[in-house]
Parts: structure tokens; sequence; C-alpha cells
């Protein structure tokens, strides 16, 4: 019985070290998260004293650590986790999630290597959450396809929360210092969206108001974007942004975050979820293909001025119609 204790403890602490590479770190977020004092992170962390059941339930709970990979069931399988999360109205522990989230992709910023890489069918949040119209727009869009009749209101009475707008705010901040950022877009990205708001607009939850704000607020987006495609970079912060326009159609959204801290890969699910995994060797796998994806895709951010032009006379073009 020891023998199988000992091997469960020894895989989670090896899970918390994949999380936490540097010692410190792990030291101090333990610390932080379990509210013991440092000397107790370090007992356990030498092995000294077994972590008790409710505290690897918490912590795994926080840091997305599979406790069926822990314990080595089902050890050939790779595990993917859908997080479902209510983001009109976040409880608590949903907004402590996503603050979670958050925090990983701020500390991206520190490792020059670090890159985000997003293969898109539809505006990824990072953008959207910049916009307050586009943002308000998405929770409406979410909720409606959802299911969620008691959340669902027309785009005038969406009401964004101050926990809501927190989140948003910075997120949308957190994302522009990741070093190096690629985007891989569906060529009708905007033409998808565009779409979606003149249905809405056809059952009456958007007014012709309504629809001159969203458009104000993608109108902005897309002379962002422009921007950051002509010189390669977000204004902000000049960290590198390469944007590339998919010959192939995109079939939903992917991404993925590689650091030598923080690793994980997402799929959009169900509107707004995403199911995610912190399996290396899938993320080896996303990495790949998603980086393959650029064969069939065209760079135009800063080289290829023909085809950027193009590509953003298409979109406004769409974004007109409204």
């Amino acid at each position: 019985m020891k023998a199988i204790d000992n091997t469960w403890n020894n895989n989670f602490i090896k899970s918390l070290q994949n999380k936490f590479p540097r010692k410190i770190q792990l030291t101090q977020a333990l610390t932080d998260l379990l509210c013991i004092e440092r000397e107790a992170v370090y007992r356990r962390l030498r092995k000294e004293v077994v972590f008790p059941a409710q505290e690897i339930v918490k912590i795994a709970s926080a840091w997305n650590i599979s406790l069926d990979e822990i314990t080595g069931i089902n050890a050939e399988k790779i595990l993917f986790h859908l997080k479902h999360v209510n983001f009109i109205n976040p409880s608590d522990e949903e907004y402590d999630y996503l603050m979670l989230l958050i925090e990983s992709f701020k500390k991206l910023r520190n490792y020059p290597d670090a890159e985000l890489m997003n293969v898109n069918n539809k505006i990824p949040r990072q953008l959207i959450s910049g916009y307050r119209n586009l943002t308000k727009f998405y929770y409406l869009r979410w909720a409606y396809n959802n299911g969620m009749e008691e959340e669902i209101a027309p785009f005038s009475k969406v009401v964004l929360s101050d926990k809501v707008i927190r989140l948003t705010t910075e997120y949308y901040r957190a994302c522009k210092f990741v070093p190096n950022t690629n985007y891989i877009w569906d060529s009708n990205l905007f033409h998808y969206l565009v779409n979606n708001i003149h249905y809405f607009h056809s059952i009456n939850l958007i007014t012709d108001e309504d629809k001159k704000l969203i458009k104000q607020d993608l109108e902005a987006l897309l002379d962002y974007m422009l921007e950051v495609a002509h010189k390669g970079c977000y204004p902000e912060t000049q960290n590198k942004v390469n944007l590339y326009i998919s010959v192939l159609n995109i079939d939903t959204n992917y991404v993925y975050a590689y650091s030598p801290e923080i690793n994980f890969c997402t799929v959009n699910a169900f509107g707004k979820n995403e199911i995610f995994s912190y399996n290396p060797e899938m993320i080896a796998n996303f990495i790949s293909w998603m980086q393959l994806k650029k064969k069939t895709s065209i760079q135009i951010s800063e080289v290829d001025e023909k085809s950027r032009i193009e590509f953003f006379t298409k979109q406004k073009q769409w974004i007109e119609s409204l």
C-alpha cells in the first residue's frame, strides 16, 4: 500500500514541477493557494510529508491537473477537459478560473521565445475583448447558442458586470505582452460574424441603432489589425505578430500557448467553451499540425502588401453591409 501512495505522490509532484519548473515559483504558488507555511510546502516537495487528499483535489482543480494522469489510470489515453463557464454572470469559482488563465498569459511575457498561436474561423477573444459592443454581442450569442433563456436579453439590455469588465480588460492587455503571436485566419472571418449580426437583427435581439454600435467596433478592430499587419507587431507593446490568411476553410478555433512554464492547447466548442489539454504529446501534435497550416496560408503581415490590401478591403465591404 505504501508503494502505491508513493507512486501517486511522486506523479503529483512531477505534475506540479511541470507547471512551475522553477522551485521558488512553485513554492510561492503552493503557499498562496493552500494558505500554509513555506516550510510545510518544502516538506511536501521533499516527500517527507504526503500531500493530503483535500490539498491534492484543491490544487488539481485550481491548476487543471488531471487526477487520472497522476494515478496512472488510462495512462495510454490523452485526456481532454471541457470547461463550462457562465461568461455573463460567472460564479466566484468561474471567475477565479478565468483569472488563472489570464495569469498564465501574463507569465508568457517572461520568456522571449514564448508563443501564442491561433487558427481561427471566428475573431479570437483576445481581440474582441478590447471592444465593449463586440464583447456584448459575443455574450449575447453565447447565451443564445447555449439555450440559456434566462440570460437572453436584447443587445441594448445586455449589462456587463464589473467582474466581466475586469476579466475582458485584463485578458485584452495580457495577450498583448506575449512575445510572439501568430494568427491564421479563415478568409471569410468577418463575413461569418456579419452574417451572425444580421441574423440577430432579424429576430429583433439587435436594433438598427445596436448594429451601428457594433459596426463602429468592427471598423475600429479592422483598422487596428491593419496597423498590426502593416507593422508586424502590436503597436502598444511592439511584440511580434504574424498574420496569415488560410487558403482552405477553417472549421473551428484552435489555440496553443508554449513556453518553458506554460503549455496548453485548446479547441473551441459550443460557442465560447473550450476543450483543453495540458498533455505534452497532444501539445506537440498541436504545434506540429498548426505550424503546418502555414503551408496552406498566405502571410500578409509586413510582406505581400497586395494580398494584405485585398483581404482588408474584402472584410471592410462585408462590414459596410451592416
